[in-house]
């Protein structure tokens, strides 16, 4: 009885666990227009890329950016330098 009481705990912890980790992931990849790089910077600190490959022809970065091409056309009047990777810091 205590083997079953036992697993049964550890299965609804572990099931717990991972249903808060899913909900913090879909929360940052939500699509949303932002109205300046300011308010972009502060949910992902080294912009948006279109894709993994794109290259900044704007200088040297401090961060690393996020990659999502969905995000990245949603806020696409925020890339200045036209290198697919808008407000890169």
């Amino acid at each position: 009885m205590k083997r079953i009481l036992s697993a049964a705990l550890s299965l609804s912890l572990i099931s717990g666990l991972s249903f808060l980790h899913t909900d913090n992931a879909e929360a940052k990849t939500k699509i949303k227009a932002y109205p300046n790089c300011k308010a972009l910077n502060k949910d992902y600190k080294g912009g948006v890329a279109k894709s993994k490959t794109t290259k900044n022809k704007g200088g040297k970065t401090h961060y690393k950016p996020y990659v999502s091409k969905d995000l990245y056309n949603k806020n696409k009047a925020r890339d200045r330098d036209k290198d697919g990777i808008a407000c890169e810091r």
